[in-house]
């Protein structure tokens, strides 16, 4: 088991769209983006996005316009699914990891769940959403970008967009842990 002097950041984005689903698509993960952050040294170490080619959606023009994510670029650069579960397997499962909110730890279990494949990532989380909001006394939780307006941090990147999520709540996550 590795130990906690690095936490692996992981950050969701999935097809959505205004409004509601169209008939026949679902939401699906398209970018898993991640960070390490080393909680001795507070470096965020290797930012990496995992693109992947949805199976049951397209990619919207609403969609693009939130992540910068393009039907395109998933399949010229995609994989599947199957084959990101592997790579955070191989390469990260013994970590404990850590997500903004409960959205990308239930959606990773449920598409896991729906196709079949068996959970890639340790039991071991953290919700820097609940936690953040313990530390700083907030009564009402607060986004990504308002713990980083709060945090007077510069929101690096592009909002939505899942490796750069990673490294801002990573920031986040190194506040928390050192304050």
């Amino acid at each position: 088991m590795k130990t906690t002097e690095k936490i692996l950041i992981i950050d969701l984005e999935a097809t959505c769209w205004e409004g509601k689903i169209p008939a026949g698509q679902k939401s699906e993960i398209i970018e898993i983006g991640i960070s390490l952050l080393d909680t001795i040294s507070g470096e965020i170490l290797e930012p990496r996005s995992i693109l992947i080619k949805p199976e049951f959606s397209v990619v919207s023009t609403f969609c693009t316009e939130l992540t910068t994510i393009t039907q395109k670029l998933l399949d010229q650069e995609g994989i599947s699914f199957m084959e990101a579960c592997d790579i955070l397997r191989a390469e990260y499962s013994e970590y404990t990891w850590a997500s903004y909110g409960a959205y990308d730890i239930k959606m990773l279990q449920m598409q896991c769940r729906e196709r079949g494949i068996w959970y890639p990532l340790s039991d071991n989380h953290i919700n820097v959403k609940i936690l953040f909001a313990e530390k700083k006394g907030l009564k009402k939780r607060v986004g990504m970008a308002g713990a980083l307006h709060i945090l007077d941090t510069p929101l690096e990147g592009t909002h939505h967009r899942g490796v750069d999520d990673a490294k801002n709540i990573a920031k986040i996550l190194n506040w928390c842990l050192n304050d």
